[in-house]
């Protein structure tokens, strides 16, 4: 799989999920294995520009979590290109614009899905931070504004005419939200209307066997996956040997999920501080646990943890419960 400059070893993505992939969710995937190139949380350009503390602990970063892409929000032309060079100067691997998001604070602005009403407008946008840097430039879009206005094929052309190595596009509508059913010919329908880039299919895929349907059924390059890897951060390793061989690998034991729990905590205490950490724990540590069996008893009380003491009394406590 070839982004622009960047030759990758997979063609399976993490996606942008806000509030959740940042660097210790990254580095527990890249740990776990199967995963290539990830992609932070969606960076305002303005407030990266602007140097926000907030903003650059969103692209915090470390050797072992390379290659990364940072994906921009905006819709100032000035404002994109400037950030797209900013990452480029710190070393980060590819930008990724994002066309796609439904929030109505980033819409209102211009950016996320409002971008997918204005082709011209976006690809002018898009053609400045193409010219501006040397590493790979992607968009991330869905399928257009609502069921009226699909738009997404369109746009994607126009990208590919402008320089954009890749389109990352999630198979819904900015209406649909993460509602209804991905939209599968929706996806394929982008994928017939670029000429060489890749195009890469995005939404619900939560298993092996989803991630190869949306490649049989839409001739996409490959696959990026957002909520899926949050519910099952093995889904990189178990899908590309899938993909590979045609055959499931056996589910992680028990223990093995444990270990890579308090793994992704240590992480977490390690980049956020403790107490910090901790408290961003408690909406990690029920996803880990709704694979663990029998767990209202862990997940009642891991929800108010404050330490790492705190977190290992509960699960100490909860082992020898089962």
């Amino acid at each position: 799989m070839r982004i622009g400059s960047l030759e990758l070893s997979s063609n399976l993505f993490l996606s942008p999920l806000a509030g959740y992939t940042n660097l210790p969710f990254r580095l527990t995937l890249r740990e776990i294995g199967g995963l290539d190139l990830a992609t932070t949380d969606l960076v305002n350009a303005r407030s990266l520009l602007e140097k926000n503390p907030r903003a650059l602990k969103l692209i915090e970063t470390r050797p072992a979590d390379r290659p990364l892409a940072v994906q921009l929000f905006g819709s100032v032309p000035e404002e994109m290109r400037d950030a797209a060079q900013y990452l480029e100067s710190i070393g980060i691997s590819s930008v990724d614009i994002n066309m796609g998001c439904p929030v109505r604070k980033v819409c209102r602005v211009g950016g996320g899905s409002a971008m997918m009403t204005e082709l011209d407008r976006t690809a002018m946008l898009v053609q400045g931070m193409v010219d501006a840097v040397e590493i790979p430039v992607t968009a991330k879009m869905r399928l257009g504004w609502d069921d009226r206005n699909i738009t997404a094929p369109d746009l994607a052309h126009a990208l590919e005419d402008v320089g954009v190595a890749a389109i990352f596009v999630h198979g819904r509508t900015r209406e649909q939200g993460f509602g209804g059913a991905v939209n599968l010919s929706g996806i394929r329908a982008v994928a017939r209307a670029v000429k060489s880039i890749p195009v890469i299919g995005n939404g619900d895929v939560t298993t092996p066997e989803a991630a190869k349907k949306m490649i049989d059924e839409t001739g996409c390059g490959g696959v990026s996956i957002g909520r899926g890897a949050f519910y099952n951060p093995w889904i990189f390793l178990h899908t590309r040997h899938y993909l590979r061989a045609g055959e499931r690998q056996p589910e992680p034991a028990f223990e093995e999920r444990v270990r890579v729990m308090c793994r992704h905590l240590d992480l977490m205490v390690e980049v956020f501080g403790e107490e910090h950490g901790c408290r961003m724990f408690r909406k990690v540590a029920p996803w880990y646990a709704k694979r663990f069996g029998p767990a209202n008893v862990f997940n009642k009380r891991v929800v108010t943890i404050l330490s790492c003491a705190e977190f290992h009394c509960i699960l100490g406590d909860y082992l020898d419960w089962r």
